[in-house]
């Protein structure tokens, strides 16, 4: 595709960043669409009437956001990328981490949307879907008792319900949220498949929660979520004040050795 109407000349000063802001303007337009190789340095000097330091520029701009991809050999150059749900959640994911969000306001947070994609799971979520909740909350159930299945496995489990819960909502940003988010979570999440008596009832709620979501009752759905939170917070705040504890005794001035 010949982009050069896409384009316009730059002028001195912020050029690198007005470059890379044109052509990000082009991919999310559908004007370049991903897969697509842009012009080559020399070209888009040409076209933006500036040199090659500012061109290079740029590109590094739209790599770090993630836009393109830079190829070496024969073929190489400068290709459009496809922004992945996963690579975008990870990313937030890593943002939540780096800020040190409050496990509580993730917490918080979660519940507010639970309640928003019931509805809208019960509204939009085929039979089907339904079915595999409910299949799905059993498997993990099954695998909560196999003493064989391991910690990460119960997790992950864990992970694909949340996932699925929210795709039966037929709008994707609830499916990228949920993935950031239990990014962002697994470390709790795995702190809490620690306490086998959290094990035991987080699976019971989950088959609880998805029997409803089936039934289409979003009021008894919500009543097993509320509770649910209200477990979960409970054991958040134990495992804050244990790594606390741990925390203090490990920065604690240490008595002096006796024997000496």
């Amino acid at each position: 595709m010949r982009v050069e109407h896409l384009f316009e000349p730059v002028k001195a000063g912020r050029a690198g960043e007005d470059i890379a802001l044109q052509i990000q303007a082009a991919i999310l337009s559908g004007s370049i669409v991903p897969g697509e190789r842009l012009p080559s340095e020399r070209e888009l000097q040409n076209l933006f009437k500036t040199g090659r330091g500012v061109v290079r520029e740029a590109f590094k701009v739209l790599k770090h956001k993630g836009l393109i991809e830079i190829r070496k050999g024969a073929k190489g150059g400068a290709y459009i990328k496809n922004l992945e749900v996963v690579s975008v959640s990870e990313s937030f994911a890593l943002f939540l981490r780096q800020n040190q969000t409050d496990p509580m306001h993730l917490i918080e947070f979660r519940e507010s949307i639970d309640y928003v994609i019931t509805d809208l799971a019960i509204a939009k979520g085929s039979v089907e879907e339904k079915k595999l909740l409910s299949t799905k909350a059993d498997q993990l159930a099954e695998a909560v008792k196999n003493n064989g299945t391991s910690q990460e496995e119960l997790v992950e489990l864990d992970k694909e319900l949340n996932i699925l819960f929210a795709k039966m909502t037929k709008n994707p940003i609830f499916e990228w949220i949920m993935r950031a988010v239990q990014l962002g979570f697994s470390s709790m999440d795995n702190a809490l498949y620690e306490d086998h008596e959290y094990r035991n009832y987080a699976v019971k709620n989950w088959q609880d929660t998805a029997r409803e979501i089936a039934a289409s009752d979003p009021i008894k759905a919500k009543s097993f979520i509320s509770y649910h939170y209200m477990i979960l917070r409970k054991k958040a705040e134990q495992i804050q004040k244990e790594l606390s504890a741990r925390t203090l005794d490990q920065t604690s001035p240490q008595p002096p050795d006796s024997s000496e």
